[in-house]
């Protein structure tokens, strides 16, 4: 049997680490909390049932893509905390790296 090529290594180690993304999500309460407190209410859907729609269907699509998409609860306090602490205002960017830091504990914690 052939060992295989330093391609072809690598284009099955690829193909085995799957891409992972964090989606903020919300309950209905927390949604209102955090639109009232930001920065860009105007990034936020009319509703709550609107977002989640969006963010069902948004979910979907990246995992159709190969995309593991976890849903990251977001705490209005703890966010709040965070970004207090990081100097950070609530807006769609803090948002999001709120979101990767927690995943990153979650998943990566350190050795």
């Amino acid at each position: 049997m052939r060992k295989p090529t330093l391609y072809q290594s690598l284009k099955a180690k690829k193909r085995s680490q799957q891409l992972v993304i964090g989606v903020t999500w919300y309950t209905p309460e927390t949604w209102a909390q955090v639109k009232a407190t930001a920065t860009d209410p105007e990034c936020f859907e009319d509703s709550f049932e609107k977002w989640k729609a969006m963010a069902v269907a948004a979910r979907r699509n990246f995992q159709r893509s190969g995309v593991m998409a976890l849903e990251c609860q977001i705490d209005p306090e703890q966010f709040a905390a965070w970004c207090v602490a990081h100097q950070q205002e609530n807006n769609s960017t803090a948002r999001g790296e709120y979101v990767s830091e927690v995943l990153s504990a979650v998943h990566n914690p350190p050795a």
